[in-house]
């Protein structure tokens, strides 16, 4: 019998640590602050009118050429940014973009091909990160704090 009690208060122990490891996953998602490790999401949506809505949040280091390399990705897909929330610390940046078509469109089908196709353009602007890391001149980051919430309305990024 006292096996079995203990079994049973390490399953209840087991259950609530993955309880909690779940919750901290959801404050994450919603902090603005960057997090330590690189990360990508993207989910997207048709809102009321039946247009395609991305939301699209990426953490990586920070660096000069970010913003233009996120620019120029996003102007490739023929999409244009809906608001834009970025928050830098200590050399980190977390960007977190609500994105739509162009008005003529982006001449993707699926809605779904189009979403792995930022997913992608995304994945690679932040892995060009290894690539500035090893041609830089090895000098050191500057610590910043900034925060910076814009909303751009009806305007190509």
């Amino acid at each position: 019998m006292h096996a079995s009690v203990l079994a049973s208060l390490l399953a209840e122990v087991i259950q609530h640590v993955k309880e909690l490891k779940r919750q901290t996953s959801e404050m994450a998602e919603e902090s603005p602050l960057p997090t330590e490790d690189d990360e990508l999401t993207v989910d997207s949506i048709c809102d009321e009118d039946g247009k395609f809505i991305v939301r699209a949040s990426l953490c990586c280091d920070d660096r000069p050429d970010l913003l233009p390399d996120l620019t120029s990705a996003l102007k490739t897909l023929k999409l244009r940014t809906l608001k834009a929330e970025i928050t830098t610390v200590g050399g980190r940046v977390k960007n977190v973009l609500v994105i739509t078509e162009e008005h003529n469109g982006t001449g993707y089908d699926d809605q779904q091909q189009l979403a792995a196709a930022i997913e992608d353009a995304l994945k690679a602007v932040v892995e060009q990160r290894a690539e500035h890391d090893l041609s830089s001149s090895g000098g050191t980051k500057r610590q910043r704090t900034t925060s910076l919430l814009s909303a751009v309305e009806h305007s190509s990024i």
